[in-house]
């Protein structure tokens, strides 16, 4: 019985442990505890299966948990860009892309070919899939700062326009929930929680 494959199957499984390493800067739900990137993609994989129904255009849900689910594996080697940084942008680097060869390179071609081919198509944000996949993306950390009063808007002192501009590529992929998100982000500011110069 030949096992190459599965040896080099194991050996990824090893390696993507690695992701609950990688510290975020948003924080669990009404908490102080920083979430790591494993948690992250679980938590959206969860939310692209319960939110699917809202999409703007019917989707290949499977899909979408896949793209959410391998979205941040880069991040083991390149780590993770604060989304509202100022000094690094929050887009497909070089060193993403070397990441993406490497981590998925363990795998046989196949499947690494697969994996990267799906993680380049959530990066260019242009299917379907990964307009929606990206809507989650952005909803997941809105809904942690306004469970936590502001959370990373008020630690890193971000304000109203930052926020709107980066979440707004939530309607891409659901018009509905960027409603919800809107009035979320609108309510923040009435809140206090969020500054609007």
């Amino acid at each position: 019985m030949d096992t190459t494959d599965l040896i080099k199957q194991i050996e990824f499984i090893k390696e993507i442990d690695k992701l609950k390493y990688i510290q975020r800067r948003t924080r669990l739900f009404n908490s102080d505890r920083n979430e790591n990137d494993a948690e992250h993609s679980w938590h959206l994989a969860m939310m692209a299966i319960i939110l699917s129904q809202h999409s703007n255009t019917p989707i290949d849900v499977l899909k979408v948990v896949k793209m959410v689910l391998i979205h941040d594996i880069v991040e083991i080697d390149a780590g993770d860009t604060f989304i509202y940084d100022t000094a690094k942008n929050h887009v497909n680097t070089a060193d993403e892309r070397l990441a993406a060869e490497r981590i998925f390179g363990l795998l046989p071609k196949e499947q690494a070919d697969d994996l990267i081919a799906i993680w380049e198509e959530f990066e260019a944000g242009e299917t379907d899939e990964a307009k929606f996949a990206k809507s989650m993306d952005r909803l997941e950390p809105l809904l942690q700062n306004v469970s936590n009063n502001g959370g990373t808007w008020k630690e890193y002192d971000v304000d109203y326009k930052k926020v709107y501009e980066k979440k707004q590529i939530i309607k891409n992929g659901s018009v509905s929930i960027w409603d919800y998100a809107e009035k979320l982000i609108e309510e923040s500011v009435a809140n206090g929680i969020l500054k609007k110069l």
